[in-house]
């Protein structure tokens, strides 16, 4: 009976150091590597976009350049659709930083860092008549440009649009489609909307003025046993914070201080299962 309890406790003394192996082993994998690979989409207008001198840029990429700067690595940014992004921590990338919200579903799968992002979803709509939307019921019907696997595009349908998708497009053509008329509204994060609005002053685009909802963290994404990894990267963000960081990167892209929870009355949506 003793020799039973003893190999008992044995394999479960086994199973503990095993598991506590496969959470640090990307964190190996990237130390021997000396680089570390995230994944982005270069066409985020202030997160992930590139510059007319064809340079990678914006809040998320200067954000993983700090990291890895400060954990003694290199970092290499794979280009990829945001659709394609998740699925590829499985092979191609280490991390992804895009603008990636941190949901309770999406914890399930993978691990995500402390926020670096505090923000909110609004709406880009024609600036003529808001695109007949002045609240979020009025979305049934409507077409909204958007990811085919983005919380944006799952709020939208919530409320009965019809989500038109699209590759790894520019802000541009998004944009460009509400202002034609192609697609009536696009579901997004204030700071990314603001920003891609004030690109493109000829179109007849806005934010709507009225409308505030779902309060959002971004987060860089990690596999699900990249424990050590995620606790590196926590310690640095903690840092940058701490140092102003954080502040001093969020205001060069936004204007704002993004690394900071918004004020204001922000709408909960509920009966989402993001």
């Amino acid at each position: 009976m003793l020799r039973k309890g003893l190999l008992f406790t044995f394999l479960i003394s086994v199973l503990v150091l095993a598991a506590c192996g496969q959470s640090d082993t990307k964190w190996d994998e990237v130390q021997e590597a000396g680089e570390i690979v995230a994944g982005t989409s270069g066409t985020l207008i202030a997160a992930s976009y590139y510059t007319e001198e064809d340079e990678l840029t914006g809040y998320d990429v200067e954000v993983m350049r700090e990291i890895a700067s400060r954990l003694d690595l290199e970092v290499k940014f794979e280009i990829m659709g945001i659709d394609s992004m998740l699925p590829a921590l499985d092979s191609r990338i280490d991390v992804a930083v895009n603008d990636i919200e941190a949901t309770d579903k999406r914890k399930e799968k993978f691990n995500f860092s402390d926020p670096y992002k505090y923000s909110y979803s609004t709406m880009v709509v024609r600036e003529d008549d808001y695109s007949g939307i002045n609240s979020l019921e009025d979305l049934e019907g409507k077409k909204a440009g958007g990811g085919a696997t983005t919380i944006y595009s799952q709020i939208a349908e919530h409320f009965g649009a019809e989500v038109v998708t699209y590759g790894n497009a520019p802000n541009e053509a998004y944009l460009s489609d509400v202002n034609t008329g192609r697609t009536d509204v696009i579901v997004n994060d204030y700071y990314l909307s603001k920003f891609g609005v004030g690109a493109f002053p000829d179109f007849d685009i806005m934010l709507h003025p009225n409308l505030k909802f779902h309060p959002t963290e971004q987060a860089v994404v990690m596999p699900k046993d990249a424990t050590k990894l995620q606790e590196k990267i926590n310690e640095v963000l903690a840092e940058m914070r701490e140092d102003g960081t954080l502040t001093e990167l969020a205001k060069q892209f936004y204007g704002e201080d993004a690394s900071q929870r918004p004020e204001g009355e922000i709408e909960e949506i509920e009966g989402l299962d993001l």
